[in-house]
């Protein structure tokens, strides 16, 4: 019908499409074979097709082909999944099932932050979920806090009080902005202590903090619904934070995923772009927002309900994956069973303006506290210290049940009234009253 000679010389399903390997004859170019892929999708009567010219490392062209009949993936099966529980990092995620149905993870570490994309109805939502859930399966609340902005007030709400969360749900603009700009006050801190203790990332500090006896770094988790939403209200400001955390946080243990179903240039801008090379696409309405979000066309010609392209660090081309599914009655049975096993304890100081937060001053290192309004639980604090003889910042947040920048401020407080020294190198101070 075509008149394009070659052998299919390879075919393998999977759970949602099927795979055609094709080697083309000698004279046939690849653009030929590129240009007829409405045409073979209609001759094959298919919702839609996807060509890839060639394969990564192949001498064959890639010819997927929706099934009739797909099959559902579920979470639990990944979880279950040998390479998900193998797996040491504590922020693997999970993305979903190949082309081939080997199930396809990805660490957040190594990427070291993920942009999305994805229409209405392309499943992102429900791949967003899946990464979520996969982390909290990873990690404790000591090992990993996040922040989730959702200004649309619909896709987190779900998420409130479970103790992993380092503030509330984020709905206002406002507050989003001020998050942004206090967790890169959050990097700086960090960077500051990495650089007193000699350590490079935030593994070697955990370790060093671990044999050393002074307090370890949990992981942060950013993850943005919309970005459009931010951008509309406050654009420079927004791209500022993610820039700045974009090229720095990933030694500090700070990382970012952040979503929109509009990928545009006035949106994904060229900064943010140019910082977040991990990219995700769900299916998008357009060619140019395919070739926004990845650099080339493709999302444009996905199927919808989690099917996706993906561009993994150091990979070339887009490896196609299906997103797996969960419920929200299973997603509430996961937050009720971790908002039981401890309280959540918020840090409202990173949603506060930066220049009246608290988090400023020890961001920055600051040592210039107003002794005239001492925190109302600074007696408290003292009479924790005398009494238990231990000063760690994490430990009066424990006792006192705080956030940990209120309880840094305290500790603060308590060196300049004479209570404790200043810390050394490792973070330790040592008490000076009896």
């Amino acid at each position: 019908m075509f008149k394009i000679e070659g052998d299919v010389v390879r075919t393998y399903t999977g759970p949602v499409v099927t795979t055609f390997e094709f080697k083309p004859a000698p004279n046939v170019k690849v653009s030929k074979i590129l240009s007829l892929q409405d045409d073979l999708a209609m001759a094959l009567k298919a919702q839609t097709i996807r060509i890839q010219a060639p394969i990564p490392g192949k001498d064959v062209v890639g010819i997927e082909v929706p099934n009739e009949d797909t099959q559902t993936i579920y979470l639990r099966e990944m979880l279950e999944s040998e390479i998900f529980q193998s797996s040491i990092s504590p922020l693997t995620m999970i993305l979903g099932k190949d082309i081939v149905g080997k199930p396809f993870i990805t660490d957040l570490k190594k990427l070291p932050h993920l942009l999305i994309a994805g229409t209405t109805g392309s499943g992102k939502s429900v791949g967003i979920n899946s990464m979520i859930l996969s982390l909290l399966y990873k990690n404790s609340p000591d090992n990993l806090r996040l922040v989730m902005i959702d200004p649309k007030m619909l896709e987190f709400s779900m998420y409130n009080d479970i103790p992993h969360l380092l503030t509330p749900v984020i709905t206002k603009a406002s507050d989003a902005i001020n998050a942004l700009a206090n967790m890169v006050g959050e990097m700086e801190r960090r960077y500051t202590l990495m650089s007193k203790t000699k350590t490079k990332n935030i593994e070697n500090y955990n370790e060093k903090a671990q044999k050393e006896g002074y307090e370890t770094m949990p992981y942060i988790v950013v993850v943005i619904d919309e970005l459009a939403d931010l951008m509309m209200t406050s654009g420079k400001d927004v791209e500022y934070s993610i820039a700045r955390l974009a090229q720095m946080a990933r030694a500090s243990g700070i990382h970012l995923i952040v979503a929109t179903q509009r990928p545009s240039v006035d949106v994904v801008t060229g900064l943010i772009k140019a910082n977040l090379p991990s990219r995700l696409s769900y299916k998008v309405g357009q060619k140019i927002d395919s070739k926004i979000i990845l650099d080339s066309m493709g999302a444009e010609s996905l199927l919808g309900r989690g099917d996706m392209l993906f561009t993994p660090p150091g990979t070339p081309g887009l490896v196609r994956i299906h997103a797996p599914w969960s419920t929200e009655t299973e997603i509430e049975q996961v937050v009720e069973f971790l908002k039981a096993q401890r309280e959540v304890q918020y840090d409202m100081n990173f949603i506060k303006d930066r220049a009246t937060s608290s988090l400023s001053n020890s961001s920055n290192g600051a040592t210039n506290t107003d002794l005239t309004e001492l925190d109302d639980l600074y007696e408290d604090a003292k009479e924790v210290v005398l009494a238990d003889r231990k000063t760690s910042i994490s430990y009066i947040q424990r006792r006192l049940r705080i956030g940990y920048n209120r309880a840094a401020t305290i500790v603060e407080q308590l060196e300049q009234t004479g209570v404790l020294s200043e810390a050394d190198t490792k973070g330790n101070r040592e008490i000076l009253v009896q």
